[in-house]
């Protein structure tokens, strides 16, 4: 008797998806493998050139621009201004750091102390144009330099622009206690000059709260009395 032979179903082969992932990735890079290629070469070029810019270039200048200046700061500290401004003969002053260092750091540093300078010697233009151009994220030598701006402006007779920089100065680090109040009592003064009572005790008001125990807010009740303000 024959045996009957009972014929077994093909089975049929399901791709994991796992399996459907490498294959769209494969021709994935058939398709832009020259594409890919390309990216990635770009960016090892962008990154090396960023990293022999830094290491080879913009590091060495850095260090060259601070010493440049080293010698001008020395004279700024003991207030020789002509020197720190245009150097001694062998050692560059702030104005030479600034032409010849731009784009660095002790380069814009240089600014902020050439329009110091400008400042202390009366000449409020050159102070307004240094210090107009210097930029900074340290919020405490931000605050310094618009209020120096502030100063500037001032001297010059610009009231409403030496206002707007000194309540900018004031309110910038709300931290320091010493310089805060000051600006913003110098803001209130000038607003006292131009008539404008209302933003002259409002500045007042914000140094007694903020600032209670400075010296400014002490003074600030005789001028809020001055200004019809007695509460």
């Amino acid at each position: 008797m024959a045996t009957e032979v009972k014929q077994v179903p093909e089975q049929t082969t399901v791709k994991s998806a796992e399996e459907k992932v490498v294959d769209s990735a494969r021709d994935f890079w058939a398709k832009n493998n020259k594409v890919i290629t390309y990216v990635i070469a770009g960016l090892v070029v962008v990154i090396g050139g960023y990293f022999v810019y830094n290491n080879y270039f913009k590091g060495p200048q850095e260090t060259k621009a601070a010493e440049a200046i080293w010698k001008a700061e020395d004279y700024f500290r003991q207030d020789s201004l002509n020197l720190a401004l245009n150097g001694d003969g062998i050692n560059a002053g702030f104005l030479k750091a600034i032409s010849k260092h731009s784009g660095t750091k002790a380069g814009n540093l240089a600014k902020f102390y050439a329009g110091a300078c400008y400042l202390k010697l009366g000449d409020y233009n050159n102070a307004v144009k240094y210090l107009k151009d210097f930029s900074t994220d340290q919020v405490e030598v931000k605050l310094r330099a618009t209020g120096l701006l502030g100063d500037a402006y001032s001297e010059l007779g610009k009231k409403q622009e030496a206002i707007d920089n000194y309540k900018k100065a004031g309110t910038l680090f709300e931290e320091d206690d010493i310089n805060s109040p000051e600006y913003l009592f110098r803001a209130a003064m000038l607003n006292q000059e131009l008539g404008k009572s209302k933003d002259a005790i409002e500045l007042l008001h914000m140094i007694k709260d903020k600032y209670p125990t400075s010296q400014r807010a002490f003074e600030a009740d005789k001028y809020l009395g001055k200004l019809g303000d007695l509460n």
